[in-house]
């Protein structure tokens, strides 16, 4: 029988809570739509997302208390964004440490400052660090406040069987083990996937030979909340440093291994000791007093499955791939395959589009993992050279970088990026995209745009496809509204939102004011009549300069794959 462990984790600023165990009873459920195993940030986002959509879901966590040590720790606005349609970004913005300015440090000099942009149509800083026990502990109430939703503490995914229209689980407890149907299974089960192991499933990619130590310190460190990057510094010579601020007093320190070090050597507490002690002296402040929370040891992989979908199952997250720290990554690409994931499979479930539909969650988010890892490579093959050639190039760049400014962006670290998708199959061939002087193009995430002083548009969007129509009148166009609404007859939530007029406009779901044309201008829109074509993730699957009935249904023909009308 599984059994988790039943005391709380020790920590010197988080109180773990061990929740109780889920036991199976005569009552459960026998079957559910989807399935999700683990309970991390990115599968808690999921079984959040799904229910937004209105899809049940059973989630299952083998442990009964929330991760051990910070983890991720750093969150980009895009996260944010998406952390706002499961309703916990304001927690995350109250309790965590926002910042936009990275500096790399060579010989003492600071050799490169990196500036995220940020203006006033941004809700959300670039970053914000906050560890990961407490943006889970935020999801998890959200969770248990979302009916929808059966989540399920000390149970351990061990088997499953594939059929043609359900996956059985073989789901292990402390009072014994039971069996759950699904629609779908979903594994978020992280690195380790056990589920990717049951199906003999492999990752493709690099893994790099360079280790590095995380350890979290409380210490009364006087630098601002920016990232600092120390390369080769003078207790570590030929290696890289990392310093980041996180809430609570706490401090990650991220350094490299030197070569041939085993991790069980770097963890012992006497060299950990002797290591942070000459990087605080490095930061400029030696002799600090610091007490250890966590220390963990990892190594720099990119690396992927060639598809996220195997029969009845779904891959997101680190299950799906693994992806280096450098640039914040790992948790950041998991939330948009949470979003992702969560809106196709919630049209399949509904039976608006067939189950082939989620061939095209895998092929967008496959895309996305290989575009992250060719860049995560150059910022690993950067910080960690995994050549003699690579450090040649690496210690020149250091070098110059003294007195030439023309090599200083080679230290940019390349930050994790909202992935556009720029040749999906769900964008309309046939309207105005290329005709648009500005705004957001096909597959581009939304821009979000301040309407007022607590009033952003990514307030007012989700839940389905928005259409976004620019105009003047005090109307909709009936032809409009009759594909609107003949699509909505079929199940579709599709929503119409009036940009313009000050007073509500007949036929619209909401009418957003734009009377200093701000919102047109960064639209691209130069007249009345323009639109935008949202999908339930917010990315543009279609605009025009002028809409009609006819392009408008020929581009939700397209994003449905025509799903709806066969």
């Amino acid at each position: 029988m599984h059994q988790p462990a039943d005391q709380p984790r020790p920590s010197i600023y988080y109180d773990y809570r061990v929740h109780d165990a889920w036991l199976p009873g005569a009552t459960a459920p026998k079957t559910t739509p989807v399935l999700i195993a683990g309970a991390g940030p990115v599968g808690l986002t999921a079984a959040l997302e799904l229910a937004r959509h209105g899809v049940p879901c059973v989630l299952l966590e083998a442990e009964r208390q929330v991760s051990e040590g910070s983890r991720a720790i750093v969150f980009t606005r895009r996260s944010m964004e998406i952390l706002q349609q499961v309703g916990v970004a304001q927690r995350v913005t109250a309790h965590g440490l926002p910042w936009r300015f990275g500096n790399s440090w060579y010989r003492g000099q600071r050799v490169y400052r990196m500036e995220a942009p940020h203006d006033a149509d941004d809700r959300f800083f670039p970053m914000i660090n906050l560890q990961q026990q407490y943006l889970e502990e935020y999801l998890i109430d959200a969770v248990l406040a979302e009916p929808l939703i059966d989540l399920r503490w000390g149970n351990k995914l061990v088997g499953l069987a594939q059929h043609a229209d359900h996956v059985q689980v073989t789901v292990d407890t402390p009072a014994g083990a039971y069996t759950q149907d699904a629609q779908w299974l979903v594994a978020s089960d992280g690195a380790r996937s056990g589920i990717r192991s049951l199906l003999q499933l492999k990752l493709e990619g690099a893994s790099y030979e360079g280790q590095f130590v995380i350890a979290d310190i409380r210490v009364d460190l006087p630098l601002p909340t920016e990232r600092q990057a120390v390369f080769d510094p003078d207790w570590n010579p030929g290696n890289t440093l990392l310093l980041h601020r996180e809430p609570h007093g706490i401090w990650r320190v991220d350094y490299q291994l030197p070569a041939n070090e085993t991790p069980e050597h770097a963890l012992r507490p006497e060299v950990l000791k002797t290591r942070i002690d000459a990087a605080l002296a490095q930061a400029g402040h030696p002799g600090l007093p610091w007490a250890l929370d966590w220390s963990s040891v990892y190594s720099a992989r990119t690396l992927t499955l060639p598809d996220y979908l195997h029969g009845r199952t779904l891959f997101m997250g680190d299950a799906a791939h693994l992806l280096p720290i450098f640039g914040v990554r790992g948790a950041n690409t998991g939330f948009q395959d949470a979003q992702s994931l969560a809106w196709h499979l919630a049209l399949v479930v509904k039976g608006l589009a067939p189950p082939a539909y989620l061939a095209n969650y895998s092929r967008e988010r496959v895309g996305a993992a290989r575009e992250i890892i060719e860049e995560a490579g150059k910022s690993t093959r950067f910080m960690a050279p995994p050549t003699r050639g690579f450090r040649l190039l690496r210690d020149a760049v250091l070098s110059l970088s003294l007195k030439e400014d023309f090599v200083r962006p080679l230290y940019h670290w390349r930050t994790s990026r909202p992935h556009e998708y720029t040749h999906s199959a769900l964008n309309c061939a046939d309207d105005d995209n290329t005709r648009f002087q500005a705004g957001p193009g096909h597959g581009a995430p939304p821009r979000n745009i301040r309407l007022g002083p607590d009033d952003y548009l990514l307030d007012h969007l989700g839940g389905g496809f928005d259409l976004l129509y620019f105009t003047d009148d005090p109307s909709i166009p009936p032809a409009l509204l009759a594909v609107v609404n003949a699509w909505r007859a079929r199940g579709l939530a599709l929503h119409v939102f009036a940009i313009g007029p000050e007073q509500p406009v007949a036929g619209a779901d909401q009418t957003l004011p734009d009377t200093d044309g701000h919102f047109r201008q960064r639209y691209g829109v130069p007249a009345s009549g323009a639109a935008y074509l949202l999908r339930p993730d917010q990315h543009v699957c279609a605009r025009w300069l002028a809409l009609d009935a006819t392009r408008l249904q020929t581009a939700l023909h397209t994003a449905l794959q025509t799903a709806l009308g066969q």
